[in-house]
């Protein structure tokens, strides 16, 4: 596919693309949008094992290949895709169907296992789950969701998938830090986003819903959660703000915000290597410059996960709080 057959795409959201990714990252990016993704999950390790959850899988017709990126994590053909969720691997929790590119912020916030992790938008709990398997089902993490339905749909995940260290708290993320201020040892905010990198051509539901208005809706929702996940934070924590999209004005807008607001307390670090894709090709630094304005210089240490027909699109930042930044 071309980039003269992304006119199912919204011609605004093409032309905004082209801008953010240079060439060639832009037409791979098209074309990946067109591919059909093969189906990805993790192992998860409260449960089980990788080679013990090959085997029954291999048992059950299933042909899993290892993602070279990820040691724990594999991939099914698309074809195989609706099969596996009703495997018992599947629906008695040893593993957890999830793209590649969301399996990157909790390696990036590399969470211990005697820390205080607060996931601060946490349904629908895939990676809540990461972080309890990285921490041992040890430490403590707090998992907050806003949404009623997506709440209660957290809470079943981390039943179903063996998760002991992690309380759930039905709350607006933004107003956590009244109740939690600077208490955290590390954050994880996967941000609700408008989702570009998830856009599937075959799928017109999965961008219908686009347009800049809604860029500047989920700005405003996030401008709040990321004041509260810094507020939260202990000084000398971690704080890792992820989206799946690409719009600037929801990624290093609100880093270049957060760094302007909290001036001299807070510092981006780049990703640890066993975050970052194994492809270069598969990632680009954060813009310094957009529609005009410069933004702080630290924000070249953020990375933009780039769509390859396997991996989604998605921004990670990770923050280092350098010094209180209460009253």
């Amino acid at each position: 596919m071309s980039p003269a057959d992304s006119h199912e795409l919204p011609a605004a959201f093409v032309e905004r693309l082209r801008d953010i990714l240079p060439e060639p990252y832009f037409e791979g990016c098209i074309r990946a949008f067109a591919e059909v993704r093969p189906t990805a999950f993790r192992v998860n390790e409260l449960k089980t094992d990788a080679s013990s959850l090959l085997a029954e899988l291999e048992l059950d017709g299933f042909t899993p290949k290892p993602i070279s990126s990820k040691a724990e994590a594999f991939e099914v053909p698309q074809t195989q895709r609706d099969r596996l969720t009703r495997a018992a691997a599947c629906t008695e929790g040893r593993l957890y169907i999830q793209n590649p590119s969301s399996m990157i912020p909790p390696i990036a916030l590399d969470p211990k296992d005697d820390e205080w992790i607060l996931d601060l938008t946490a349904a629908p709990g895939g990676k809540t789950v990461q972080l309890a398997g990285m921490m041992g089902n040890r430490g403590q993490i707090s998992a907050v969701e806003s949404v009623r339905s997506r709440f209660f749909r957290l809470k079943r995940v981390l039943d179903q998938y063996g998760v002991e260290n992690t309380r759930t708290f039905l709350k607006d993320g933004a107003r956590v830090w009244h109740s939690c201020p600077e208490q955290f040892d590390r954050v994880l905010l996967d941000a609700p986003c408008t989702a570009e990198g998830r856009f599937e051509l075959r799928d017109p539901r999965s961008y219908a819903y686009w347009s800049t208005k809604k860029i500047s809706e989920m700005k405003r929702k996030q401008v709040r959660l990321i004041y509260s996940a810094i507020q939260s934070l202990k000084p000398g924590g971690v704080l890792v703000y992820s989206t799946c999209t690409f719009a600037p004005e929801e990624n290093e807008f609100i880093i270049d915000g957060a760094l302007r607001r909290f001036e001299g307390a807070l510092r981006v670090e780049p990703l640890p290597p066993e975050a970052l894709p194994d492809k270069a090709s598969n990632s680009a630094r954060g813009l310094l410059q957009w529609k005009g304005k410069t933004l702080h210089p630290d924000i070249d240490n953020c990375t933009r996960i780039l769509p390859d027909g396997i991996m989604e699109g998605f921004f990670i930042a990770r923050l280092r709080k350098l010094s209180s930044t209460a009253g």
